[in-house]
This record gives C-alpha cells, sequence and structure tokens, in this order.
C-alpha cells in the first residue's frame, strides 16, 4: 500500500500485479493482501499452487511422500501444514476429483483460478507430461457445492484481527471478507 500512495503522490505507474503464495493448504493471502489487491486494482500470479508437491494426488492419507519428490530437500523452506489438514484438504479434492473425473491437481489449479484477485497461477511443471495434466485445470468449471466443499476443508481459522473475537464482530460488517 506504501508502493501505491508514493505512485500515486509521485504520479508513477500503480503496481497492477503481485507474486503470493496461495493454494488450498496455504490460505493467508485472503486475510490481508487479497483485499487490498481487489481494493487496488492489483492482480494476484500465484506460485506454488500444488502447495509445494503436497496437492499432485501422489500424497494421501495412506501414501507417504513418494521417494522421488523434491520436497524431501525443500520441506524445510516450505511452509508448514499441520498433517490433519493437509490430509482433510486432500480427502476433499479426491471426492471432487472423482466426480468430475478430473485429476487431484487440476482440481486444485481450479479452484484458485476462480478465486477473487487471482490473475493466473504459476505451474512448475517437471516435464511434458505434467504441463498438459495441469494445463487440463481451465476449459470448466466447478460447481458452487464442489468449492464449497473445498473451501470447507481447506479453511483455517484466520488470524488477529480477522479471527471474529466478540469485541470485533462489526468488523466483518465493515470489510466482508472477499471468500
Amino acid at each position: 500500500m506504501k508502493a501505491q500512495g508514493l505512485a500515486h503522490r509521485h504520479g508513477w505507474p500503480r503496481l497492477v500485479a503481485h507474486q503470493v503464495y496461495y493454494s488450498l493448504i496455504g490460505r493467508a493471502y485472503e486475510a490481508d493482501l487479497m483485499p487490498l489487491a481487489a481494493d487496488q486494482g492489483i492482480g494476484a500470479l500465484v506460485w506454488s499452487p500444488l502447495g509445494w508437491g503436497r496437492l499432485t494426488g501422489k500424497v494421501g492419507r495412506d501414501r507417504p511422500l513418494p521417494a522421488a519428490s523434491r520436497l524431501h530437500q525443500t520441506e524445510q523452506f516450505a511452509p508448514p501444514v499441520a498433517p490433519e489438514h493437509l490430509y482433510r484438504v486432500i480427502d476433499a479434492l479426491k471426492v471432487v476429483a472423482a466426480e468430475t473425473g478430473k485429476t487431484v491437481p487440476q482440481i486444485a489449479i481450479n479452484w484458485l483460478l476462480r478465486r477473487p484477485t487471482v490473475s493466473s497461477v504459476i505451474i512448475g511443471a517437471r516435464n511434458e507430461e505434467q504441463l498438459r495434466q495441469n494445463l487440463g485445470a481451465i476449459g470448466w468449471a466447478l460447481t458452487r457445492e464442489q468449492v464449497a466443499a473445498l473451501d470447507e476443508a481447506s479453511a483455517v481459522l484466520p488470524p488477529y484481527p480477522h479471527t471474529p473475537y466478540r469485541q470485533q464482530e462489526g468488523f466483518a460488517r465493515l470489510a466482508p471478507a472477499l471468500v
């Protein structure tokens, strides 16, 4: 916002896009940056839409991280995700994938592309096959019920001051959530 203010003050071009981490297992973007982006007309270019490879469909309650996964080397840099939260999201993704005939990554990416302020996602495919699979996330839409199920499975308690503490009940009326 400071950069937007400086641009306005000096007649410089305003920011129109930013890169953000956002996924079904990383929804912190919704608390502050998404409302700012909506207010200022800033599009989000989402990186790691598959949560550092955790939402590829290769991980589950019954399947540990594959030995060939890059996450073994990069997990220390990845945003932490509680295992039960991860599995709850993966379970919901599998249900929607079965309903649609799409893959788990396609569901996760399609969900992101329909979120407020998201302009595009940055795909980190290792090979042409992964790229083709991920591109299958476009050209169709999740139903409202499917989006609601994914929203519910991936919901986490928002950080203060967005958490609806009793003394802040009016905050949601003054600044309603975008999602």
